[in-house]
């Protein structure tokens, strides 16, 4: 059963971790072949599920000494029907794969549960084409139907909510967020940018996240920014205006580079976790209302500690980050 899933706590307003880079992390840290970076495919032999245990504990850890609460993300950003029969699994395997992504966080959740530090189990779902480049778009009902299963599954299992992280366009966020209305699912959506803070397909956050409400009536719970470095959008979080309050969650990259240089790039930009933390902890100033915090491509536990330690509560904690940069 779901822990969460009637009654959230990072709605709340407290501080909220989340993890960074789950594939680059795999990939460059721990050496793993990940094809079309499908970490939910180490889930089928025991190297690759102790692999992910090992990764999800170093962001429960950092959660725990920093005492803020942690969103578990499952490891299936890439586990939908059209990547998962590139990789030879069925219907019925890859609904399996899901739930058991999310059992396994479950499980880990239950070592180290704490009433005052919660850990929230969120099902992970990724964009039907690359997390850099829409390809051909779907409409809304197109992308509801494709989105249908993997969502279904989350349902079925005990994930509290179902985040969609690296949406690059308006019709398949409001289509993702249909499929969650249908199955009862809290649902939030992460939107990538580009440098010059803008989607994949030219709209603004302004009007991606005001048409997606206005199609869902407001399903989202909340929105958040990820696969970009802060300064690729801190500008456009300057107006003031309501749509703002709608933003509540960053998973930036630790590199400066655009989408196309990380995409040809064979080696990692683990950027300055120090610099990204400090860039956070500006941003949450000006924008309170940032509760989850996490970190995408090039970002490990480090980057998320130093996250942590300048956004948490306390008149110290930027001069500690300070200090230590």
């Amino acid at each position: 059963m779901a822990r969460y899933r009637e009654n959230l706590p990072q709605l709340s307003g407290d501080l909220f971790l989340t993890d960074g880079g789950i594939e680059t992390t795999l990939v460059f840290h721990d050496g793993f072949d990940l094809p079309y970076f499908a970490a939910f495919d180490l889930m089928k032999r025991a190297e690759g599920r102790a692999a992910l245990k090992r990764y999800f504990r170093s962001y429960m850890a950092v959660a725990e000494e920093l005492g803020l609460g942690l969103i578990l993300e499952s490891a299936t950003w890439r586990a939908s029907r059209d990547w998962a029969e590139k990789l030879g699994y069925s219907t019925r395997a890859l609904a399996e794969v899901n739930r058991q992504s999310v059992a396994s966080l479950a499980r880990l959740r239950s070592e180290a549960w704490a009433e005052d530090a919660p850990m929230v189990v969120s099902g992970c779902v990724g964009p039907r084409g690359d997390g850099y480049d829409p390809g051909q778009l779907m409409t809304a009902e197109a992308a509801e139907a494709y989105h249908a299963e993997q969502v279904q599954a989350f349902a079925e299992s005990e994930a509290d909510m179902v985040t969609a992280i690296t949406m690059t366009n308006i019709p398949e966020a409001a289509g993702l967020v249909w499929a969650c209305q249908a199955a009862a699912m809290p649902a939030v959506i992460s939107f990538t940018v580009e440098t010059d803070g803008r989607l994949p397909t030219g709209e603004s956050l302004k009007q991606a996240i005001e048409s997606v409400d206005r199609a869902t009536g407001g399903g989202p719970l909340y929105y958040m920014i990820n696969c970009a470095h802060p300064t690729h959008f801190a500008h456009v979080l300057d107006s003031g205006e309501p749509w703002l309050r709608r933003l509540c969650g960053l998973r930036a990259n630790a590199s400066c580079k655009s989408h196309q240089e990380l995409d040809e790039s064979e080696v990692l930009d683990e950027g300055d976790p120090r610099d990204l933390a400090l860039r956070f902890a500006q941003l949450r100033r000006r924008l309170p209302h940032l509760i989850v915090l996490g970190g995408c491509c090039g970002t490990d536990h480090r980057h998320i500690a130093a996250i942590g330690a300048a956004c948490r509560p306390g008149p110290k904690a930027m001069q500690e980050v300070l200090a230590e940069a």
